[in-house]
Protein backbone atom coordinates (compact mmCIF):
# COMPACT_ATOMS: atom_id res chain seq x y z
CA UNK A 1 0.00 0.00 0.00
CA UNK A 2 1.15 3.17 -0.61
CA UNK A 3 1.83 6.41 1.39
CA UNK A 4 0.49 8.95 0.56
CA UNK A 5 1.89 12.32 -0.25
CA UNK A 6 -0.78 14.84 1.65
CA UNK A 7 0.03 18.19 -0.63
CA UNK A 8 -2.30 20.04 1.65
CA UNK A 9 -0.11 19.16 5.06
CA UNK A 10 3.08 20.09 3.15
CA UNK A 11 2.01 23.10 1.80
CA UNK A 12 0.41 24.63 5.02
CA UNK A 13 3.95 23.50 6.69
CA UNK A 14 5.42 25.84 4.32
CA UNK A 15 3.17 28.89 4.02
CA UNK A 16 3.59 28.65 8.58
CA UNK A 17 7.23 29.08 7.76
CA UNK A 18 6.64 32.07 4.88
CA UNK A 19 4.49 33.76 7.54
CA UNK A 20 7.15 33.52 10.19
CA UNK A 21 9.57 34.89 7.78
CA UNK A 22 7.05 37.57 6.50
CA UNK A 23 7.00 38.83 10.33
CA UNK A 24 10.76 39.07 10.37
CA UNK A 25 10.93 40.74 6.94
CA UNK A 26 8.35 43.41 7.70
CA UNK A 27 10.19 43.98 11.62
CA UNK A 28 13.84 44.78 8.94
CA UNK A 29 12.06 46.50 5.70
CA UNK A 30 8.74 47.98 7.25
CA UNK A 31 6.96 46.55 4.70
CA UNK A 32 5.71 42.95 3.50
CA UNK A 33 6.02 41.37 0.21
CA UNK A 34 3.16 42.42 -2.18
CA UNK A 35 1.38 40.33 -5.06
CA UNK A 36 -0.33 41.57 -7.91
CA UNK A 37 -2.85 39.08 -9.54
CA UNK A 38 -4.36 40.12 -12.70
CA UNK A 39 -7.85 38.02 -13.80
CA UNK A 40 -9.21 38.95 -17.06
CA UNK A 41 -12.37 37.64 -18.06
CA UNK A 42 -14.62 35.15 -16.01
CA UNK A 43 -13.66 31.96 -16.33
CA UNK A 44 -15.04 29.81 -13.08
CA UNK A 45 -11.76 27.13 -13.04
CA UNK A 46 -9.88 30.60 -12.66
CA UNK A 47 -11.70 32.46 -10.37
CA UNK A 48 -11.24 29.22 -8.40
CA UNK A 49 -8.01 29.10 -8.63
CA UNK A 50 -7.27 32.87 -8.03
CA UNK A 51 -9.28 32.89 -5.15
CA UNK A 52 -7.40 29.88 -3.62
CA UNK A 53 -4.26 32.46 -4.07
CA UNK A 54 -5.42 35.51 -2.45
CA UNK A 55 -6.47 33.22 0.52
CA UNK A 56 -2.95 31.87 0.70
CA UNK A 57 -1.37 35.23 0.21
CA UNK A 58 -3.77 36.17 3.68
CA UNK A 59 -2.71 32.98 5.47
CA UNK A 60 1.04 34.08 4.98
CA UNK A 61 0.89 38.17 5.69
CA UNK A 62 1.84 38.67 1.86
CA UNK A 63 0.27 42.08 0.34
CA UNK A 64 -2.36 40.78 -2.18
CA UNK A 65 -4.41 42.79 -4.81
CA UNK A 66 -6.82 41.63 -6.90
CA UNK A 67 -7.31 43.27 -10.16
CA UNK A 68 -10.16 42.06 -12.36
CA UNK A 69 -10.99 42.79 -15.77
CA UNK A 70 -13.65 42.21 -18.38
CA UNK A 71 -13.30 39.54 -21.31
CA UNK A 72 -13.02 41.80 -23.88
CA UNK A 73 -10.06 43.75 -22.47
CA UNK A 74 -7.64 44.47 -25.12
CA UNK A 75 -4.14 43.02 -25.32
CA UNK A 76 -2.66 47.14 -25.43
CA UNK A 77 -4.25 47.84 -22.08
CA UNK A 78 -3.53 44.51 -20.42
CA UNK A 79 0.12 45.80 -21.65
CA UNK A 80 -0.02 48.79 -20.70
CA UNK A 81 -1.21 47.89 -16.80
CA UNK A 82 1.68 45.02 -16.72
CA UNK A 83 3.85 48.12 -17.64
CA UNK A 84 2.44 50.14 -14.94
CA UNK A 85 3.06 47.55 -12.07
CA UNK A 86 6.67 46.56 -13.66
CA UNK A 87 7.78 50.21 -12.82
CA UNK A 88 5.45 50.38 -9.24
CA UNK A 89 8.58 50.01 -6.45
CA UNK A 90 5.68 48.56 -3.93
CA UNK A 91 4.64 45.74 -6.02
CA UNK A 92 7.21 42.56 -5.88
CA UNK A 93 5.34 39.82 -7.74
CA UNK A 94 2.49 39.85 -10.95
CA UNK A 95 0.60 36.89 -11.72
CA UNK A 96 -1.38 36.95 -14.97
CA UNK A 97 -3.91 34.25 -14.52
CA UNK A 98 -4.28 31.76 -17.67
CA UNK A 99 -5.94 31.54 -19.75
CA UNK A 100 -6.54 34.53 -21.56
CA UNK A 101 -9.24 35.27 -23.90
CA UNK A 102 -8.13 34.30 -26.98
CA UNK A 103 -7.53 37.78 -28.78
CA UNK A 104 -4.59 38.47 -26.30
CA UNK A 105 -1.09 36.47 -26.80
CA UNK A 106 -0.55 34.87 -23.79
CA UNK A 107 3.05 34.56 -24.99
CA UNK A 108 2.96 38.56 -25.38
CA UNK A 109 1.95 39.11 -21.53
CA UNK A 110 4.02 36.59 -20.06
CA UNK A 111 7.33 38.27 -21.79
CA UNK A 112 5.50 41.92 -20.57
CA UNK A 113 6.16 41.24 -17.32
CA UNK A 114 9.60 41.62 -15.38
CA UNK A 115 11.13 38.99 -15.06
CA UNK A 116 12.24 39.87 -11.15
CA UNK A 117 9.00 40.04 -10.81
CA UNK A 118 7.78 36.83 -12.68
CA UNK A 119 6.42 34.77 -9.82
CA UNK A 120 5.06 32.06 -12.17
CA UNK A 121 8.00 31.28 -13.67
CA UNK A 122 6.99 31.78 -17.10
CA UNK A 123 9.37 34.72 -18.18
CA UNK A 124 11.78 33.69 -21.28
CA UNK A 125 14.45 35.08 -18.88
CA UNK A 126 13.87 32.72 -16.21
CA UNK A 127 13.26 29.96 -18.62
CA UNK A 128 16.63 30.77 -20.24
CA UNK A 129 18.48 30.19 -16.65
CA UNK A 130 16.41 27.35 -15.98
CA UNK A 131 18.19 25.34 -18.66
CA UNK A 132 21.40 27.10 -18.12
CA UNK A 133 21.70 26.06 -14.54
CA UNK A 134 21.53 29.62 -13.24
CA UNK A 135 19.61 31.15 -10.56
CA UNK A 136 16.21 32.19 -11.06
CA UNK A 137 12.64 32.03 -10.43
CA UNK A 138 11.40 28.40 -10.75
CA UNK A 139 7.92 27.81 -12.26
CA UNK A 140 5.41 27.09 -9.51
CA UNK A 141 4.27 23.43 -10.21
CA UNK A 142 7.63 21.99 -10.86
CA UNK A 143 8.99 23.02 -8.10
CA UNK A 144 6.73 22.17 -5.72
CA UNK A 145 6.93 18.55 -7.36
CA UNK A 146 10.69 18.42 -6.70
CA UNK A 147 9.68 19.20 -2.21
CA UNK A 148 7.27 16.10 -2.60
CA UNK A 149 9.80 13.70 -4.22
CA UNK A 150 11.97 15.15 -1.61
CA UNK A 151 9.48 14.45 1.32
CA UNK A 152 9.49 10.74 0.47
CA UNK A 153 13.52 10.42 1.16
CA UNK A 154 14.13 8.76 -2.34
CA UNK A 155 17.90 9.17 -3.67
CA UNK A 156 17.35 10.77 -7.08
CA UNK A 157 21.22 10.76 -7.69
CA UNK A 158 21.26 7.69 -10.42
CA UNK A 159 17.78 6.90 -9.72
CA UNK A 160 15.50 6.43 -13.35
CA UNK A 161 12.90 8.88 -13.62
CA UNK A 162 10.09 9.20 -16.15
CA UNK A 163 7.74 11.78 -17.32
CA UNK A 164 4.59 11.89 -19.15
CA UNK A 165 3.78 15.18 -20.69
CA UNK A 166 5.61 17.61 -22.51
CA UNK A 167 4.53 20.80 -21.70
CA UNK A 168 6.09 24.19 -21.07
CA UNK A 169 4.61 24.50 -17.63
CA UNK A 170 4.89 20.89 -16.13
CA UNK A 171 6.80 18.62 -18.30
CA UNK A 172 9.41 20.11 -19.47
CA UNK A 173 10.90 21.97 -16.59
CA UNK A 174 10.24 19.55 -14.09
CA UNK A 175 12.79 16.95 -16.29
CA UNK A 176 15.70 19.73 -15.83
CA UNK A 177 14.87 19.70 -12.47
CA UNK A 178 14.85 16.05 -12.11
CA UNK A 179 18.22 16.16 -14.37
CA UNK A 180 19.24 18.83 -11.69
CA UNK A 181 18.85 16.21 -8.99
CA UNK A 182 20.97 13.68 -11.02
CA UNK A 183 18.26 11.68 -11.96
CA UNK A 184 18.58 9.80 -15.56
CA UNK A 185 15.41 11.28 -16.96
CA UNK A 186 13.06 10.19 -19.60
CA UNK A 187 10.27 11.57 -21.46
CA UNK A 188 7.16 10.66 -22.84
CA UNK A 189 4.54 12.28 -24.09
CA UNK A 190 1.19 11.20 -26.84
CA UNK A 191 4.03 9.74 -29.58
CA UNK A 192 5.61 7.90 -27.50
CA UNK A 193 5.95 4.00 -28.54
CA UNK A 194 5.57 1.23 -26.11
CA UNK A 195 5.39 3.54 -23.28
CA UNK A 196 4.33 0.96 -20.47
CA UNK A 197 8.02 -0.58 -21.10
CA UNK A 198 9.33 2.82 -20.61
CA UNK A 199 7.13 3.58 -17.57
CA UNK A 200 7.75 0.48 -15.94
CA UNK A 201 11.54 1.16 -15.16
CA UNK A 202 10.86 4.21 -13.49
CA UNK A 203 11.93 4.90 -9.73
CA UNK A 204 10.26 8.00 -10.09
CA UNK A 205 6.93 8.33 -12.56
CA UNK A 206 5.29 12.65 -13.18
CA UNK A 207 2.28 12.38 -14.69
CA UNK A 208 1.12 15.51 -16.53
CA UNK A 209 -0.74 14.49 -19.48
CA UNK A 210 -4.60 16.35 -18.90
CA UNK A 211 -6.01 12.65 -19.37
CA UNK A 212 -8.41 11.37 -16.81
CA UNK A 213 -7.16 7.84 -15.20
CA UNK A 214 -4.95 7.75 -17.61
CA UNK A 215 -2.00 5.71 -15.70
CA UNK A 216 -2.85 2.03 -14.92
CA UNK A 217 -1.15 -0.50 -12.84
CA UNK A 218 0.49 -1.67 -16.59
CA UNK A 219 2.12 1.51 -16.12
CA UNK A 220 3.61 1.20 -12.70
CA UNK A 221 6.95 0.22 -11.17
CA UNK A 222 6.31 -1.17 -7.81
CA UNK A 223 7.52 0.85 -4.92
CA UNK A 224 8.10 4.03 -7.44
CA UNK A 225 6.89 7.64 -6.43
CA UNK A 226 4.10 8.52 -8.52
CA UNK A 227 3.32 12.42 -8.90
CA UNK A 228 0.01 13.09 -10.12
CA UNK A 229 -0.15 16.76 -11.55
CA UNK A 230 -3.62 15.95 -13.64
CA UNK A 231 -6.85 17.69 -12.74
CA UNK A 232 -9.64 16.41 -14.95
CA UNK A 233 -13.58 16.28 -14.21
CA UNK A 234 -15.47 13.28 -14.60
CA UNK A 235 -18.90 13.42 -16.04
CA UNK A 236 -20.46 13.11 -12.02
CA UNK A 237 -18.40 16.64 -11.20
CA UNK A 238 -15.80 15.03 -9.34
CA UNK A 239 -11.97 15.70 -9.18
CA UNK A 240 -9.61 12.90 -10.82
CA UNK A 241 -5.93 12.87 -11.77
CA UNK A 242 -3.92 11.03 -14.72
CA UNK A 243 -3.17 8.62 -12.45
CA UNK A 244 -5.92 5.68 -11.65
CA UNK A 245 -5.81 6.23 -7.80
CA UNK A 246 -7.10 2.97 -6.93
CA UNK A 247 -4.85 0.53 -9.48
CA UNK A 248 -2.07 2.77 -7.93
CA UNK A 249 -2.19 3.27 -4.28
CA UNK A 250 -1.27 -0.97 -4.50
CA UNK A 251 1.79 -1.10 -6.23
CA UNK A 252 3.54 2.51 -5.86
CA UNK A 253 5.90 3.48 -2.53
CA UNK A 254 4.19 6.66 -2.78
CA UNK A 255 1.61 8.41 -4.33
CA UNK A 256 -0.25 11.79 -4.43
CA UNK A 257 -4.03 12.57 -4.58
CA UNK A 258 -5.90 14.66 -6.34
CA UNK A 259 -7.24 16.88 -5.09
CA UNK A 260 -5.10 17.70 -1.87
CA UNK A 261 -1.61 16.48 -3.86
CA UNK A 262 0.12 19.05 -6.08
CA UNK A 263 -2.48 21.66 -6.57
CA UNK A 264 -2.15 23.00 -2.49
CA UNK A 265 2.04 22.68 -3.34
CA UNK A 266 1.82 25.23 -6.56
CA UNK A 267 0.19 27.50 -4.34
CA UNK A 268 2.69 27.22 -1.53
CA UNK A 269 5.63 27.99 -4.00
CA UNK A 270 3.94 31.34 -5.45
CA UNK A 271 3.88 32.10 -2.14
CA UNK A 272 7.80 31.44 -1.51
CA UNK A 273 8.27 32.82 -5.32
CA UNK A 274 6.26 36.13 -4.05
CA UNK A 275 8.94 36.35 -0.61
CA UNK A 276 12.02 35.82 -2.79
CA UNK A 277 11.11 38.42 -5.06
CA UNK A 278 10.81 40.61 -2.31
CA UNK A 279 14.37 39.43 -0.99
CA UNK A 280 16.05 40.38 -4.19
CA UNK A 281 14.26 43.39 -4.89
CA UNK A 282 14.66 44.98 -1.12
CA UNK A 283 18.33 43.55 -1.23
Amino acid sequence: MAQIIDGKQLAASIKDNLHEQVIRLQAQYGRVPSLVVILVGNNPASQSYVKGKIKAAEVVGINSQLLTFPADLSEEALLSEIDRLNNDDAVDGILVQLPLPKHISEDKVISAIAAEKDVDGFHPTNVAKLWLGEKCLLPCTPKGIMRMIELTGIQTSGATAVVIGRSNIVGKPIAKLLLDANATVVMTHSRTKNMTEITRQADVLVVAIGKPNFVTAEYLKPGAVVIDVGINRKDDGKLCGDVDFEAAKDIAGWLTPVPGGVGPMTIAMLMENTVECFISRIG
